[in-house]
């Protein structure tokens, strides 16, 4: 069978699991819906439920196309004797016929272009890297392995687990195909909103903004998550809005269900709960009615849909909203001060001069921030006009509730939650002059076809390019297609042909591990990658090299323990220890197995400074503040009249003051400062880095173009004893022998 037929099969099995499973909960909790709104909300349900039924067959390792299939047809043969399958409920309104038609001619043609992108191999930065690398690793492992490399990995995954169904029979495109089914459901639903509403042509137009807006469609297109959170956040926001009309008690759980699933989808996505709560609650306690089990039971279903990613963090990393609030919940896996730096870079992209021009790129520019939405977005501040109506002022509320978490990461699909509430506001405004909102919808379809979009918008906006028939059909190759269109995916099969399966590679680049089986540390996305990259890069960086020397001497005296405290207070220094040495007047007191070692914070790698390696370096992890320390508790009591701390020359802000630990079980200043000494670098640091990798697990390492490390690596490989053993478009791999 082509394998194009694999694609759309393992597609639509998958969004035929998702509608039966919804049907039949629809049925059995009795809800009245109209006819034309039914299929698409019990989609939306039923992908709540399938999503965790996936992620059950993955934590019981059950993950097979004959398990996967046999779920699917559980939910159909429910479905079937249910009678939930047949279409009911009373119909909307015709749309006038002319509006109708013209909204059919537009749509079509971006139908046809979101839906072969999504069909096309798929290239997508980060569904390639991590959203279906994540899969892709799962479904090899038939389910969840403990895996601490990746920050992308702690996130809740709730679309990945249907990205998992679509997988196993047409792998990558069945995977975005099943996105594009939420990017399609989307205006539906939102057009199924306005006719409830009593206002059918805003709700055409607001569909059509949204769903003919370039970020919306290229994401949708792709193996992403952000059109699915939009589509559950107006899911719950739709389904709120019928429970004030109609207090029917069987919405509570699918409003519920919706709200925890939003959390599995993204963490962002959390505030679909409190509104929820606060909207029903809001309404009993006007309408004098009983509000604690309601609001109990939507809050019992938020936990049994959110439960499982908390779970599952809390078991493997000790922090159940991994990668995030390590300072509550101190692990080895994220750092402190990586969460700190991260969060930064989400707020401020490399070359954006100001937050001024926002507006701009998220708008009509579209390179620096990843995306545009079109420049009909524009005359988003009018939608504000919507406001003298009870209407207007609900999706006001929401647009701006559901854009408060932009600040966190400000590239432009992050603001795709709000897109449908603005587009709808937008249209209420322009409905009171339908020629002109005609206008608006022809302008923003012309606008958002590609090739205009060429004619106004950066070169490299991310973007949907051309209807792409012949790739999506597999008349060109994927594996052509990909080589010609990505240069990332070559690196991808240079990984795949030349390092041995279960090996690691270290990058500071991302890699497209979707396509590769082999395991991949970045340097960005983990504690354990990060400080890999540390020993890298430290025999290339002068300011890495342990060349300051903290000499404390003291009176000699027998103590039981001796602690290095921090002193000082900076936002954004670290304070790090390479070596740390015990004398006894001249003799250097050697290192026993017994002491007990101590950090804090992060005293998971606090060995490090005792290890004799120069190389490798104990680091808080933390800016620095007043009272961190480091530790050595003796098994006896030792006599000790010197410490010798190696550090490097970065931690010009750092103060440290020696104490020690009496017989008496008193702690004393042994000195107040330490004497500082200038230390020569240490001889063959090179071969000490690549050592320290190997002993790590790591016996690869990818170098791009750009990165630090390449020209020195192309020049001195035989001091990191290294080989290269392959290169393709400008990235290079070595082997540390």
């Amino acid at each position: 069978m082509p394998f194009a037929l694999y694609i759309l099969f393992g597609a639509a099995l998958t969004a035929l699991g998702c509608w039966a499973s919804g049907a039949w909960l629809l049925q059995r909790l009795g809800i009245a819906l109209y006819r034309e709104e039914r299929p698409w909300i019990a989609f939306l349900c039923g992908s709540a439920l399938m999503s965790t039924a996936v992620f059950a067959l993955a934590a019981a390792q059950l993950l097979y196309k004959g398990t996967i299939l046999a779920l699917v047809l559980l939910a159909v043969a429910l479905c079937w004797r249910s009678g939930a399958w047949r279409s009911r409920g009373e119909r909307f309104d015709p749309l006038p016929t002319a509006w109708r038609i013209g909204a059919i001619l537009i749509a079509a043609p971006f139908l046809l272009l979101t839906f072969t992108h999504a069909m096309a191999p798929e290239m997508s930065p980060d569904g390639s890297a991590y959203h279906l690398g994540l899969v892709a690793r799962y479904y090899r492992e038939h389910g969840f392995q403990r895996y601490t490399a990746s920050i992308y990995g702690m996130l809740s995954q709730g679309l990945e687990m249907l990205f998992l169904s679509a997988y196993a029979f047409g792998r990558h495109s069945a995977a975005a195909l099943v996105h594009w089914c939420f990017l399609v459901t989307l205006p539906m639903l939102m057009l199924g909103y306005a006719r409830r509403a009593g206002a059918p042509l805003a709700g055409l137009a607001g569909a059509l903004f949204t769903f003919l807006s370039p970020v919306v469609g290229i994401d949708g297109a792709s193996a992403y998550n952000d059109v699915a959170v939009a589509c559950v956040l107006f899911g719950v926001f739709y389904l709120v809005e019928i429970w004030t009309a109609t207090h029917q008690r069987g919405l509570l759980v699918l409003i519920g269900l919706l709200a925890g699933f939003a959390f599995a989808l993204k963490y962002t996505a959390f505030l679909a709960a409190p509104y929820a709560l606060i909207r029903i609650l809001w309404t009993l306690r006007r309408e004098r009615l009983p509000w604690l089990k309601p609001a109990l039971a939507i809050c019992a279903l938020v936990l049994v849909m959110a439960s499982p990613w908390l779970i599952k963090n809390t078991l493997w990393l000790g922090n159940p909203v991994a990668p995030f609030f390590n300072r509550w919940f101190p692990n080895p896996h994220v750092s402190v001060a990586f969460e700190a730096e991260y969060g930064r870079h989400m707020r401020n992209y490399d070359g954006l001069a100001s937050h001024a021009d926002i507006p701009l790129e998220v708008t009509v520019r579209g390179q620096i921030l990843c995306g545009l939405l079109g420049p009909l977005f524009l005359l988003s501040p009018l939608a504000l006009l919507a406001a003298r109506d009870p209407l207007g002022r609900r999706l006001l509320a929401a647009a701006l509730l559901f854009a408060s978490v932009y600040a966190a990461n400000i590239g432009t699909r992050f603001l795709i939650p709000a897109v449908p509430f603005v587009s709808l506001a937008l249209a209420l405004v322009f409905g009171r002059f339908r020629p002109l909102l005609a206008l608006l919808v022809l302008a923003h379809a012309i606008s958002a076809w590609p090739d205009v979009i060429k004619t106004y918008a950066s070169q490299y906006a991310w973007r949907l390019d051309r209807i792409w028939w012949k790739p999506a059909l597999r008349l060109e190759s994927e594996e052509g297609f990909l080589t010609r269109r990505w240069p990332a995916y070559t690196v991808a099969r240079l990984l795949e042909a030349r390092v041995p399966p279960g090996e690691r590679v270290l990058t500071f680049n991302q890699v497209p591990e979707a396509y590769t089986s082999r395991d991949v540390l970045v340097v960005y996305q983990s504690a354990e990658a990060a400080r890999l990259g540390t020993v890298l890069w430290t025999p290339l960086i002068p300011d890495y090299k342990p060349v300051r020397v903290l000499d404390f001497e003291f009176k000699r005296e027998p103590l039981r323990a001796l602690r290095l405290v921090q002193t000082n207070t900076h936002p954004l220094d670290q304070w790090s220890l390479s070596e740390v040495r015990l004398y006894n007047g001249k003799r250097e007191l050697p290192r026993e197995p017994d002491w007990r070692l101590r950090a804090h914070p992060f005293p998971w790698t606090v060995q490090l400074a005792f290890d004799a390696d120069p190389i490798t370096r104990w680091q808080s992890n933390q800016s620095l503040f007043n009272g961190m320390f480091v530790e050595i508790q003796f098994n006896a009591t030792r006599e000790v009249s010197r410490v010798w701390a190696e550090s490097s020359s970065e931690e010009q802000n750092s103060g440290v003051r020696l104490e020690g630990l009496t017989p008496a079980g008193q702690w004393n200043t042994l000195a107040a400062a330490p004497v500082l000494r200038e230390s020569p670098p240490p001889l063959g640091l090179r071969r000490a880095a690549a050592q320290e990798l190997k002993r790590s697990g790591v016996r690869w390492f990818l170098s791009g173009e750009g990165d630090y490390a390449t020209p020195d690596f192309a020049a001195r490989s035989k001091d990191w004893g290294a080989t290269l053993v392959g290169q393709a478009n400008g990235v290079f791999l070595y082997r540390f022998d």
